[in-house]
Formats: C-alpha cells, structure tokens, sequence
C-alpha cells in the first residue's frame, strides 16, 4: 500500500506525513508539494504537485492507494476547482480512498464564510467521487496564539472579537495523529468529524496561557467593527476580514460543536495546557 499527503511543505501536511512515517515506515508514505525541494527534509519520496494544475497529479499519484488531500490557502473560489484537479486525477488513477481535510465553521454571517463554503464544495465533491472517503472537520489551531505570544506580552491583552464565545482549540499535532488513523482504519470510511478540543473562551484561554508561560494576560472585547478595522489595517482587507470573521464566528457560538476527535484518534483530545506545554517542548 502506498498513501500520499498533498502539501507535504506545509505545517499541517508534514505533520500528517511524520505520524504516518511512525505507523506504517517511510516506504509507504510519499509526499506531495508544489516546490518538492521544500519538502525533502521529510526523508521521503516527495513528487511535484500543484493545485492549479491537473497533469502534476496524473503523475504523482500513480501507485497510490490512498490519499490526503491538505486543503489549499489559495482564494476560496479559485481552490475548488484546485481540488478538483487532485479528486479528478485520483479516480482516473486507482486511488481508492480520500481523506480531506475541511473546517468547522458556519456558512453564512460573517467575513469568513466564503472559506468554509469553498471546504464545504469540496467536501460534497469528495462524497461524490465515487472513492472511499472520510472528511475532518478541523477546529482553530491553538499554534498561532502561541507563535504570537510576545505581542501579547507586549500589549498585556489578548484582544479580538469573540466574546464569550467557545472554541475547540487543537492542534497540528494532534490533527495529524487523528488524520494517520482515519486514513489507514477502514472503519472511520464514509464518516464525516469536527476535530476539535475542549472548548474555552478567550478569556480561559488567556488563563491556560499564564498558566504555561507566567505571563499575566487578560482578554479584552472588541466590536467585531472595530476588531475588522484593526486586522485590515495590518493584515489588508481580504485576510483582515478572513480573521475577523473567523472571531465573529466564535463570538456567534459557530466553533462551539460537539467533538469526534477521540472517535477519529482513539484517544481523549489533549487539554489547553497540554498542547501549550506540547509546543513548550518543541
């Protein structure tokens, strides 16, 4: 059996990469990245793909069984089509099974619909193919927070938009251990599950982060007007209104949804503060 991760440069692809590499040995999993010498680190056979273009995938996914599609960063627009091209190439060249990896989110509402109705398209495209297939629907990553830690620090707040809305924090690492079993365990076949924590607020979550860290964080309440105003000052107005949406989202209570992660991982999801020391450590 031979299995493929697309986007094998990318954090989440080369995460799912190593603990495929624990399960099965390095002879079996082999990478697929736009720019292949950006993933040779990974020691594996890494073949060139890109979304945009269909022959790329006539030729890497040749001997593959099965398949992990990461799902793309592009425009929302533009990466259905992108997934397309991967969907389409593995039914004409004898995969047997996909595994997507999507988002939990809502459709409709706020600055970041657009990106979950892209995964949701896609979502129905994988359903439809014809293959084996099992989607995950990941919850926010708890890295960015951490990686952002000294502006934190510096303004002595976590500020955003959220309220007292909930989210299922997880992590890389833990999606990636889920992603290896759902992808090489016939049983989750056919299934579709929110990869997600337990769920905090962002005032428990500036806690967990003095807890871990010693820091003394407190979380401020933006309007979800005025938080959109500052991320597009920094960040441009399309991925400005990409965060804020996603903030709008937690404050609306849409991240706040049952969690299947110990049904796909076969074990409890790890705690905030577990996944804060997990990254303390590495």
């Amino acid at each position: 059996m031979k299995v493929a991760v697309t986007l094998a440069s990318g954090q989440l692809g080369s995460a799912i990469i190593k603990a495929l590499i624990a399960k099965i040995g390095k002879n079996q999993v082999l990478g697929i990245a736009r720019t292949p010498e950006k993933a040779e680190h990974l020691g594996i056979e890494i073949r060139k793909g890109d979304y945009n273009n269909r022959s790329d995938f006539d030729v890497a996914l040749q001997g593959v069984d099965q398949l992990v599609i990461v799902s793309g960063m592009d425009d929302p627009q533009r990466r259905i089509q992108q997934h397309r091209n991967v969907i389409e190439a593995a039914k004409q060249n004898g995969v047997k099974k996909i595994i997507y990896t999507s988002i939990i989110g809502d459709e409709e509402g706020t600055g970041f619909n657009p990106v979950v109705k892209s995964n949701r398209q896609t979502e129905e495209d994988v359903q439809s193919s014809g293959l084996e297939w099992v989607i995950g629907r990941n919850g926010i990553y708890i890295e960015p927070d951490l990686e952002y830690l000294d502006n934190y620090i510096q303004a002595g707040k976590i500020s955003n938009c959220a309220g007292n809305g909930k989210v299922g924090y997880t992590s890389r690492a833990e999606l990636a251990m889920a992603y290896a079993n759902m992808l090489l365990e016939e049983k989750h076949n056919g299934q579709t599950y929110n990869l997600n924590g337990q769920a905090i607020t962002q005032s428990q979550l500036a806690d967990y982060i003095n807890q871990a860290f010693g820091t003394n964080l407190t979380f401020k309440d933006l309007s979800v007007t005025d938080y959109q105003k500052e991320r597009q000052a920094a960040l441009g107005d399309f991925l400005g209104t990409i965060i804020a949406g996603i903030y709008e989202g937690i404050r609306k209570g849409v991240n706040e949804v049952p969690s299947d992660f110990e049904k796909a991982a076969g074990r409890p999801h790890l705690s905030p503060l577990e996944m804060m020391k997990h990254f303390q450590q590495n």
